[in-house]
Protein backbone atom coordinates (compact mmCIF):
# COMPACT_ATOMS: atom_id res chain seq x y z
CA UNK A 1 0.00 0.00 0.00
CA UNK A 2 3.00 2.56 0.70
CA UNK A 3 4.71 1.71 -2.77
CA UNK A 4 1.37 2.89 -4.37
CA UNK A 5 0.44 5.79 -2.34
CA UNK A 6 4.28 6.89 -3.34
CA UNK A 7 3.89 6.37 -7.23
CA UNK A 8 1.05 8.39 -7.03
CA UNK A 9 2.83 10.84 -5.10
CA UNK A 10 5.50 10.82 -7.83
CA UNK A 11 3.62 10.95 -10.59
CA UNK A 12 1.45 13.95 -8.94
CA UNK A 13 5.07 15.62 -8.70
CA UNK A 14 6.13 15.09 -11.76
CA UNK A 15 2.89 16.37 -13.37
CA UNK A 16 3.04 19.84 -11.64
CA UNK A 17 6.90 20.14 -12.76
CA UNK A 18 5.43 19.69 -16.33
CA UNK A 19 2.44 22.01 -15.93
CA UNK A 20 5.04 24.88 -14.24
CA UNK A 21 7.68 24.17 -16.63
CA UNK A 22 4.78 25.16 -19.46
CA UNK A 23 6.45 28.56 -19.03
CA UNK A 24 9.69 27.32 -19.91
CA UNK A 25 8.61 25.85 -22.91
CA UNK A 26 6.52 28.68 -23.98
CA UNK A 27 9.37 31.00 -23.65
CA UNK A 28 11.81 28.60 -25.13
CA UNK A 29 14.96 30.44 -26.66
CA UNK A 30 15.25 29.20 -30.36
CA UNK A 31 17.89 31.32 -32.17
CA UNK A 32 20.49 29.08 -32.20
CA UNK A 33 19.42 26.39 -34.32
CA UNK A 34 22.35 24.68 -36.08
CA UNK A 35 22.84 24.83 -39.62
CA UNK A 36 20.91 28.07 -40.55
CA UNK A 37 23.23 30.54 -40.91
CA UNK A 38 20.80 33.78 -42.05
CA UNK A 39 18.46 33.14 -39.11
CA UNK A 40 21.23 33.05 -36.41
CA UNK A 41 22.85 36.14 -38.22
CA UNK A 42 19.71 38.29 -37.91
CA UNK A 43 19.39 37.26 -34.62
CA UNK A 44 22.47 37.54 -33.00
CA UNK A 45 22.15 41.21 -33.13
CA UNK A 46 18.99 40.85 -30.33
CA UNK A 47 19.87 37.83 -28.44
CA UNK A 48 17.35 38.76 -25.68
CA UNK A 49 14.22 38.07 -28.00
CA UNK A 50 12.45 36.20 -25.41
CA UNK A 51 11.25 38.34 -22.49
CA UNK A 52 11.91 36.44 -19.34
CA UNK A 53 10.61 38.89 -16.57
CA UNK A 54 11.80 37.71 -13.62
CA UNK A 55 8.31 38.69 -12.05
CA UNK A 56 7.25 35.62 -13.72
CA UNK A 57 6.39 33.06 -11.39
CA UNK A 58 8.30 30.84 -9.21
CA UNK A 59 7.77 27.09 -8.93
CA UNK A 60 8.06 25.11 -5.75
CA UNK A 61 8.54 21.55 -7.86
CA UNK A 62 11.22 23.37 -10.73
CA UNK A 63 13.58 24.27 -7.41
CA UNK A 64 13.67 20.91 -6.06
CA UNK A 65 15.77 19.89 -9.20
CA UNK A 66 18.45 21.80 -7.97
CA UNK A 67 21.05 18.97 -6.48
CA UNK A 68 23.17 20.63 -3.69
CA UNK A 69 26.10 18.37 -3.97
CA UNK A 70 29.23 19.01 -2.12
CA UNK A 71 30.82 17.06 -4.41
CA UNK A 72 29.54 17.57 -7.72
CA UNK A 73 32.36 18.58 -9.94
CA UNK A 74 30.16 20.53 -12.79
CA UNK A 75 28.85 23.08 -10.15
CA UNK A 76 30.24 26.13 -8.16
CA UNK A 77 29.54 27.76 -4.86
CA UNK A 78 28.22 27.15 -1.48
CA UNK A 79 26.45 24.00 -1.61
CA UNK A 80 24.15 25.92 0.74
CA UNK A 81 24.10 28.85 -0.94
CA UNK A 82 20.51 30.19 -0.63
CA UNK A 83 20.06 30.77 -4.97
CA UNK A 84 21.10 27.86 -6.91
CA UNK A 85 21.25 29.06 -11.07
CA UNK A 86 21.02 25.61 -12.86
CA UNK A 87 21.84 25.65 -16.56
CA UNK A 88 21.16 23.49 -19.03
CA UNK A 89 23.52 24.67 -21.81
CA UNK A 90 25.13 22.97 -25.00
CA UNK A 91 28.63 23.40 -26.35
CA UNK A 92 27.66 23.66 -29.97
CA UNK A 93 25.68 26.81 -28.90
CA UNK A 94 26.49 30.15 -29.62
CA UNK A 95 24.02 31.91 -27.16
CA UNK A 96 25.35 29.78 -24.56
CA UNK A 97 29.00 30.90 -25.60
CA UNK A 98 27.75 34.85 -25.29
CA UNK A 99 26.53 33.97 -21.82
CA UNK A 100 29.72 32.12 -20.87
CA UNK A 101 32.10 35.09 -21.30
CA UNK A 102 30.19 38.10 -20.88
CA UNK A 103 27.53 37.24 -17.72
CA UNK A 104 28.54 34.44 -15.37
CA UNK A 105 32.24 35.61 -14.98
CA UNK A 106 29.72 38.64 -13.42
CA UNK A 107 27.42 36.42 -11.82
CA UNK A 108 30.37 34.39 -9.78
CA UNK A 109 32.14 37.69 -8.95
CA UNK A 110 28.98 39.04 -7.65
CA UNK A 111 27.13 36.12 -5.81
CA UNK A 112 28.94 32.87 -5.97
CA UNK A 113 32.12 34.49 -4.20
CA UNK A 114 29.63 36.10 -1.11
CA UNK A 115 28.19 32.73 -1.16
CA UNK A 116 24.68 34.29 -1.79
CA UNK A 117 25.01 31.84 -5.54
CA UNK A 118 25.60 28.46 -6.53
CA UNK A 119 26.04 27.65 -10.09
CA UNK A 120 24.61 23.86 -11.59
CA UNK A 121 25.85 22.92 -14.99
CA UNK A 122 23.30 20.48 -16.84
CA UNK A 123 24.47 19.07 -20.06
CA UNK A 124 21.82 19.72 -22.66
CA UNK A 125 23.47 18.75 -26.14
CA UNK A 126 20.91 19.01 -28.75
CA UNK A 127 23.11 19.81 -31.69
CA UNK A 128 24.16 16.17 -32.85
CA UNK A 129 26.92 13.96 -32.53
CA UNK A 130 29.39 16.83 -31.94
CA UNK A 131 27.39 18.46 -29.19
CA UNK A 132 27.33 14.99 -27.62
CA UNK A 133 31.37 14.60 -27.83
CA UNK A 134 31.45 17.92 -26.34
CA UNK A 135 29.20 17.32 -23.19
CA UNK A 136 30.83 13.89 -22.51
CA UNK A 137 34.27 15.27 -22.52
CA UNK A 138 33.23 18.29 -20.13
CA UNK A 139 31.89 15.75 -17.83
CA UNK A 140 35.47 13.89 -17.89
CA UNK A 141 37.09 16.92 -17.71
CA UNK A 142 35.36 17.45 -13.96
CA UNK A 143 36.31 13.93 -13.10
CA UNK A 144 39.84 15.42 -13.00
CA UNK A 145 38.26 18.42 -11.39
CA UNK A 146 39.25 20.57 -14.08
CA UNK A 147 35.05 21.03 -15.57
CA UNK A 148 35.05 25.18 -15.39
CA UNK A 149 38.45 25.37 -17.14
CA UNK A 150 37.54 23.07 -20.05
CA UNK A 151 34.14 24.86 -20.27
CA UNK A 152 36.03 28.39 -20.60
CA UNK A 153 37.66 26.58 -23.23
CA UNK A 154 35.49 25.45 -25.03
CA UNK A 155 33.32 28.50 -24.64
CA UNK A 156 36.68 30.53 -26.07
CA UNK A 157 35.77 32.72 -28.83
CA UNK A 158 35.84 30.67 -32.50
CA UNK A 159 35.91 27.28 -30.16
CA UNK A 160 32.99 25.67 -31.39
CA UNK A 161 33.71 25.89 -35.16
CA UNK A 162 36.73 23.96 -34.57
CA UNK A 163 34.22 20.86 -33.68
CA UNK A 164 34.62 19.04 -30.80
CA UNK A 165 36.10 15.24 -32.55
CA UNK A 166 38.22 13.27 -30.60
CA UNK A 167 41.64 14.69 -31.28
CA UNK A 168 40.01 18.61 -30.77
CA UNK A 169 38.93 17.12 -27.06
CA UNK A 170 42.12 15.86 -26.03
CA UNK A 171 43.48 19.56 -27.12
CA UNK A 172 40.63 21.28 -24.98
CA UNK A 173 41.84 18.80 -22.19
CA UNK A 174 45.29 19.89 -22.16
CA UNK A 175 44.25 23.41 -22.28
CA UNK A 176 42.03 22.94 -19.20
CA UNK A 177 44.93 21.21 -17.11
CA UNK A 178 43.72 18.24 -16.96
CA UNK A 179 46.23 15.82 -15.92
CA UNK A 180 45.86 12.66 -17.21
CA UNK A 181 44.46 13.03 -20.80
CA UNK A 182 44.58 9.42 -21.28
CA UNK A 183 42.29 8.72 -18.56
CA UNK A 184 40.51 12.33 -19.88
CA UNK A 185 39.57 9.88 -23.41
CA UNK A 186 38.92 6.84 -21.29
CA UNK A 187 36.42 8.71 -18.81
CA UNK A 188 35.03 10.75 -21.94
CA UNK A 189 34.22 7.05 -24.13
CA UNK A 190 32.68 5.51 -20.56
CA UNK A 191 29.61 4.48 -20.19
CA UNK A 192 29.34 6.55 -16.98
CA UNK A 193 29.44 9.72 -19.14
CA UNK A 194 26.84 8.55 -21.40
CA UNK A 195 24.70 7.94 -18.38
CA UNK A 196 25.58 11.46 -16.59
CA UNK A 197 24.76 13.30 -19.97
CA UNK A 198 21.59 11.21 -20.88
CA UNK A 199 20.49 12.00 -17.19
CA UNK A 200 20.30 16.01 -17.56
CA UNK A 201 19.40 15.77 -21.46
CA UNK A 202 16.41 13.95 -19.96
CA UNK A 203 15.81 16.16 -16.96
CA UNK A 204 15.94 19.21 -19.48
CA UNK A 205 13.56 17.08 -21.89
CA UNK A 206 11.09 16.73 -18.88
CA UNK A 207 10.89 20.58 -18.45
CA UNK A 208 10.04 21.50 -21.88
CA UNK A 209 13.12 22.97 -22.63
CA UNK A 210 13.71 22.57 -26.59
CA UNK A 211 16.73 25.10 -26.84
CA UNK A 212 19.52 26.65 -25.34
CA UNK A 213 20.35 28.08 -22.91
CA UNK A 214 17.33 27.50 -20.22
CA UNK A 215 17.86 28.46 -16.65
CA UNK A 216 16.49 27.92 -13.16
CA UNK A 217 16.90 30.40 -10.64
CA UNK A 218 15.59 28.48 -7.69
CA UNK A 219 12.68 27.46 -9.51
CA UNK A 220 12.19 30.26 -11.81
CA UNK A 221 12.78 29.58 -15.37
CA UNK A 222 14.73 31.70 -17.82
CA UNK A 223 15.30 31.52 -21.47
CA UNK A 224 18.20 32.71 -23.40
CA UNK A 225 21.04 34.80 -22.93
CA UNK A 226 19.05 37.35 -21.18
CA UNK A 227 21.08 40.72 -20.32
CA UNK A 228 22.59 40.65 -17.14
CA UNK A 229 20.06 42.63 -15.52
CA UNK A 230 17.84 39.60 -15.90
CA UNK A 231 19.78 37.70 -14.04
CA UNK A 232 21.11 40.07 -11.03
CA UNK A 233 16.87 40.99 -10.21
CA UNK A 234 16.07 37.08 -10.17
CA UNK A 235 19.08 36.40 -8.10
CA UNK A 236 18.70 39.37 -5.73
CA UNK A 237 14.78 38.60 -5.40
CA UNK A 238 15.52 34.77 -4.80
CA UNK A 239 18.02 35.46 -2.13
CA UNK A 240 15.73 38.03 -0.30
CA UNK A 241 12.75 35.10 -0.60
CA UNK A 242 15.06 32.64 1.21
CA UNK A 243 16.31 34.86 3.72
CA UNK A 244 14.36 33.53 7.00
CA UNK A 245 11.21 35.58 8.29
CA UNK A 246 12.70 38.61 10.07
CA UNK A 247 15.82 38.75 9.23
CA UNK A 248 17.38 42.13 8.25
CA UNK A 249 19.64 43.01 5.41
CA UNK A 250 23.20 42.41 4.94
Amino acid sequence: MPKNNNKKKNIAIGAGVALAALLLGAASYSATKPDEPSSVTAKEESPADVSADPQAGVYPELAKLARRDAKDPLAQGRADAPVVLIEYADFKCGYCGKFARDTEPDLVKKYVEDGTLRIEWRNFPIFGADSESAARGAWAAGQQGRFWQFHAAAYADGSKEKGFGGDRLKELAKEAGVKDVGRFSDDAGSAEAKAAVKKDQEEAYGLGATSTPSFLVNGRPISGAQPDEVFDQAIEQAAKAAKPSGAGDK
